[in-house]
């Protein structure tokens, strides 16, 4: 397939494909690192400015909720669709689309008057999201040479890891220097350079035996139920609960009989994908308890400024950085069974030392040590899942098939943050005292401990350890072979040696 080159704000054919390291190849790189971070760190920049935001709006705990939640639930509910709107009309298309509604609502975030503007802005924000955050990776997928894309997704995957992981310390420091506003007007500038760099330097590219219509009947039901879901718990509001819950399953039918569907059945057909996803849903359903929770207990409960809070999780970041990789190929050479199941267990062990965590408590003695655990947990499973999600899949699914972890994670975020008040002994709506916000915290952790730790256990009881030789071509082994920092199939997403397979959703189809 041809695809379009724009150079010079001038669209124009070229039929060779982009090398790794070339300079068109690294703007295109930068483009999509860039847009599809924008989109990350502002699903992990909020949470140390939670508690300011909150008295600057007088707002309850039902508030703050909603702006993660608000964010997370359009974004997990429309990511599968827009996968598919970019491979029918255009990556590059949709990208840029992606961009400046994901730009124009964080104006709208910075500028927010009340607390209820600012939840409806998030809610576009994750729209935005659902746009460019697909499209990043099929747009590497589609224009990098076979043998180059697995360093180009490799380098995508790493990079945007950073941005993610540095949210919550670049949020505390500009909540703390200047205001909560600037985490989301800082978008604004990003957002002009990826637009320059992608409309001078992105190929378009995209999927032209992508049949049917987009399911808009699957998107809307997904996003009602997980919006009834998410008000029950956040609300405590049964009814609406229910009635989201049975909109869940009526999607499910849904799904299973149109023909071109959101969330084809089929691909969940592999018992090895289905476990993989069933543990995604609760270590990262586990991980959004966390994340939710840390930031306003450091802040509220034990004085910490807003830099403090970012800070005092920053060497999980570097663990991250340190040991991801390597991580990655230990699952290469042994299978991924043992890192998948210890690793959980290491961040279920790092959750509960954080019960600890309470006022006068000392950071190096405490916390630092529960975020250590945590961290090297972390960094043991993260690349692991998500090379055995990928091989799970069928070869022409590889594309769909990360978007639908992708899509299975944040629900869990969704759900388990909507649960908080739940587990933690909350009232709707409210927490109390400082002391109240400690002991939830210990609950809510616990049980977020139990969740992680229950994903560690599907994996021992399902995933087998053949999963990655069993789905790695011979080509992909002998590209591993000559590159070995990059392991192909687990450090990053191991979608190169199946794109030429095209499928729809895929993002499969390359020049």
């Amino acid at each position: 397939m041809v695809v379009a080159v724009a150079s010079g704000g001038v669209t124009a054919t070229a039929s060779e494909p982009l090398r790794f390291g070339t300079p068109r190849g690294r703007w295109t790189l930068a483009a999509t690192v860039l847009g599809s971070g924008m989109a990350a760190l502002d699903a992990t920049v909020v949470n140390v400015a939670l508690p300011r935001l909150g008295q600057d709006f007088d707002s309850e705990f039902s508030g703050l909720q909603w702006v993660l939640n608000g964010y997370t639930l359009t974004l997990a509910s429309l990511i599968l669709v827009g996968g598919s709107l970019g491979d029918r009309y255009g990556r590059r298309r949709i990208f840029l689309i992606g961009v400046v509604w994901f730009a124009l609502a964080s104006l709208l975030c910075g500028a927010a008057p009340t607390m209820g503007v600012l939840v409806v802005a998030r809610m576009l924000q994750g729209v935005g999201g659902a746009l460019l955050t697909p499209g990043s990776l099929a747009i590497l997928q589609a224009s990098f040479h076979p043998e180059d894309r697995a360093r180009a997704i490799g380098a995508w995957s790493g990079l945007g890891g950073v941005m993610t992981a540095v949210g919550p310390f670049l949020g505390g420091w500009l909540t703390q220097a200047y205001s909560w506003r600037l985490i989301f007007l800082l978008n604004l500038p990003l957002a002009v350079l990826v637009l320059w760099v992608t409309a001078r330097h992105v190929p378009e590219s995209s999927d032209p035996t992508v049949e049917g219509r987009v399911d808009v009947a699957g998107a809307l039901l997904g996003a009602l139920g997980l919006a009834g879901t998410t008000y029950g718990l956040i609300e405590q509001s049964w009814p609406i609960g229910v009635v989201g819950l049975l909109t869940l399953v009526v999607f499910v039918v849904t799904e299973a009989k149109v023909a071109h569907p959101m969330l084809p059945p089929a691909i969940f057909r592999s018992e090895q994908f289905s476990a993989a996803n069933v543990m995604t849903f609760f270590m990262y359903g586990g991980l959004g308890i966390v994340f939710f929770l840390t930031g306003l207990v450091l802040q509220d409960a034990m004085g910490y400024s807003p830099l403090e809070a970012g800070a005092a999780t920053l060497p999980v970041t570097f663990i991250m950085l340190a040991f991801s990789a390597r991580a990655g190929a230990l699952a290469q050479r042994i299978g991924p069974r043992l890192p998948m199941t210890l690793g959980p267990l290491i961040v279920a062990f790092g959750m509960a030392l954080m019960v600890r965590i309470e006022p006068g408590a000392s950071y190096w003695t405490v916390v630092l040590p529960a975020v250590l655990v945590f961290g090297a947990g972390l960094s043991l499973t993260v690349a692991p899942l998500t090379a055995t999600v990928l091989a799970a899949a069928d070869a022409r699914h590889s594309g769909l098939a990360s978007g639908v972890n992708n899509a299975v994670a944040r629900v869990g975020q969704l759900i388990a943050v909507a649960a908080v008040p739940l587990l933690a002994g909350f009232s709707a709506g409210a927490v109390g005292s400082p002391g109240d916000l400690v002991s939830g915290f210990h609950r809510a952790i616990l049980m977020a401990a139990t969740l992680v730790a229950l994903g560690g256990a599907i994996a021992f009881a399902f995933i087998r350890n053949d999963v990655l030789e069993a789905e790695v071509p011979a080509t992909e082994q002998r590209v591993c072979d000559r590159e070995p920092t990059y392991h192909c199939a687990t450090d990053a997403t191991p979608l190169a040696p199946h794109a030429d397979a095209g499928a729809p959703g895929s993002g499969a189809r390359s020049a």
